[in-house]
């Protein structure tokens, strides 16, 4: 699809898989793109050091790609950590932990996307991408179509301008964000998810895998790595 002229977005870019393949996914659509990170004292901190290497690697493999990036902004939400303390300070969670009293910190995409919404609004901007699925996920409820059709219309609501919330991976299995990879940018962005994002929950980046760098053990990595393991059985990789 081609980009269309004047077109902006600005997508929630946390380094990871998802949200790199987002990326791409937003730089074959609009004529202009952003990106914002976030730091909150995230264990897998790791992701905002993959985000340069993206950039880097964008850069110097896709030249028109590279035209249509714009601004980076970091926003640090230390109060995340904060509010989520337990989680933080317990090591990677695992699956059923994401229950309300647990290690679940509740609407935290939803916090993303308001101060996304922010500075679109104060850049003109009224396209936003984010890497949230429901097909394959931990279940939680901010990750769902329900709750992104909910913050579309509250960011919408309160910045008193229509913002579209565009979540491209919502019905994808992890294969298909592989597949989806391999067909915006070929062979090369396939490698390049494979060897500079970073999904890994416990920040691991010394192990490496078939799939990538991680621990193999986290939620994070097992999805990762499943996903990868389908993709190449498909002959995807051929």
């Amino acid at each position: 699809m081609e980009a269309v002229l004047g077109s902006a977005a600005l997508v929630l870019f946390s380094g990871g898989q998802d949200s790199t393949t987002c990326l791409a996914w937003a730089l074959s659509r609009f004529d202009m793109v952003a990106t914002i990170g976030f730091g909150y004292g995230q264990r897998h901190a790791v992701e905002l050091e993959a985000r340069k290497v993206i950039f880097d690697r964008i850069a110097a493999e896709y030249p028109e790609w590279k035209r249509r990036l714009a601004f980076d902004h970091v926003v640090q939400l230390e109060l995340i950590r904060e509010l989520g303390r337990e989680r933080f300070d317990n090591g990677p969670e695992t699956v059923g932990e994401f229950e309300t009293g647990k290690r679940y910190i509740p609407a935290r995409n939803l916090l993303f996307v308001t101060m996304a919404a922010i500075v679109a609004f104060r850049t003109g901007i009224s396209d936003l991408v984010c890497g949230v699925s429901e097909a394959e996920y931990s279940g939680y409820p901010d990750c769902t179509e329900t709750a992104v059709s909910a913050m579309e219309a509250a960011v919408s609501a309160n910045t008193g301008r229509k913002i579209r919330v565009h979540a491209p991976l919502m019905d994808k299995t992890k294969a298909d964000v592989w597949r989806l990879a391999q067909e915006l940018g070929g062979g090369t962005f396939v490698d390049l998810i494979v060897r500079d994002t970073h999904t890994c929950y416990a920040g691991q980046r010394n192990i490496e895998h078939a799939w990538g760098f991680g621990c193999g053990d986290c939620n994070a990595c097992r999805l990762r790595s499943k996903g990868h393991r389908e993709f190449t059985a498909g002959g995807a990789l051929g």
